[in-house]
């Protein structure tokens, strides 16, 4: 069983940048994404990054402001997120799993998930 253990998020003002941290206990899977969730909003992926090769994916909501990325020796991954707007307020979960790319912004495809680290950005 995969345990998932997020860090890094906080308070920020508009325009201000946070790194989230997620680490794994061990690699039992392809992919880890970041997901997000606002009230009274779906859930949603925002980014993920595949152990072997390191590709990246990004929903465009975030495109060109968060950055994903990996420390494989320490099962570890890091959503650098920059230009934070107060639409970024949610909670924020990473996930891991056996996924295809194709379904990279599934949920249900992802196995094991984080308890979750809320960012918070005022105007």
């Amino acid at each position: 069983q995969v345990q998932l253990v997020e860090s890094g998020g906080g308070s920020v003002q508009a325009g201000g940048s946070l790194r989230l941290a997620c680490a794994a206990s061990e690699y039992a899977y392809s992919v880890m994404g970041w997901f997000r969730q606002a009230p009274g909003k779906e859930r949603e992926g925002i980014a993920s990054i595949y152990v072997a090769g390191g590709r990246q994916y990004y929903a465009d909501s975030v495109k060109g402001r968060f950055t994903i990325s990996q420390d494989n020796a320490k099962k570890t991954v890091y959503l650098e997120m920059n230009s934070l707007e107060p639409e970024d307020t949610a909670m924020y979960y990473c996930a891991a799993g056996l996924v295809p790319y194709y379904l990279w912004r599934t949920e249900s495809e992802y196995n094991y998930w984080g308890q979750g680290t809320q960012v918070t950005v005022s105007s």
